[in-house]
């Protein structure tokens, strides 16, 4: 099977092609640049180098959140063009699970987590062993000191995602958090668990947002004062 995933969930954007488990070739880009500018140049880039068409692909795979609102509809936007247009089926993913992948071959429990800013991460919670991961907790939006409270008496926790960082801290160094390259969700993550998915059409592909976006919670709280 050969997959075209694309992780545009956060600051980092990553595009890979993978072929019955080898990857045959990935773009991970975290300087600072749009999606909407390094996402679609860097699909058309790996397929030029690895000698493919997107017809070739027999899925095309997408982190579903959550993760970034501008984020995850450029990359939405980004798979169902280019899926809907080759009547590709189309998977998408955890993005707290892609982030998870990266630590599977550490024995522990895998704390992924995303910052979803006001004191809060996006979380799930797996145990790796023998280099695979067990779902602890459904994905979720949860404040920093419940995920704090909820970590207490668990050992050999690695903390991963782009709000790694964030915990470790808000923990006082209490966990150990993944070394940089294993950190964050990468495409070919994203086409691994799109191996086991249940593929959908283009159309049927949606976002995993978990909490309304700021503009409509703000919208929300304006009315419940009226």
């Amino acid at each position: 099977m050969r997959i075209l995933a694309i992780e545009a969930s956060a600051k980092a954007a990553s595009v890979s092609i993978v072929e019955d488990g080898r990857i045959l070739g990935e773009t991970f880009l975290n300087c600072g640049l749009t999606h909407s500018v390094t996402i679609m140049p860097s699909v058309e880039w790996l397929l030029d180098m690895a000698g493919l068409k997107v017809s070739d692909m027999d899925r095309i795979a997408i982190t579903e959140g959550p993760g970034s609102f501008t984020g995850l509809r450029i990359g939405m936007a980004a798979v169902k063009g280019l899926a809907w247009a080759c009547d590709i089926p189309c998977c998408g993913v955890s993005t707290l699970e892609t982030a998870a992948m990266g630590a599977a071959h550490i024995e522990g429990i895998i704390c992924a987590v995303m910052d979803a800013r006001a004191h809060q991460v996006y979380n799930a919670i797996f145990k790796a062993q023998n280099g695979e991961l067990t779902r602890l907790c459904e994905d979720r939006a949860i404040t920093i000191d419940e995920l704090a409270t909820e970590l207490e008496g668990n050992e050999n926790v690695v903390l991963v995602g782009d709000g790694a960082k964030l915990c470790y801290d808000e923990f006082g160094g209490r966990y150990s958090i993944a070394p940089e390259h294993i950190r964050y969700q990468r495409a070919a993550y994203v086409a691994y668990l799109a191996e086991k998915a249940e593929p959908v059409s283009a159309q049927e592909l949606r976002p995993e947002y978990i909490r309304l976006p700021q503009a409509e919670r703000e919208r929300l709280e304006r009315l419940k004062n009226k």
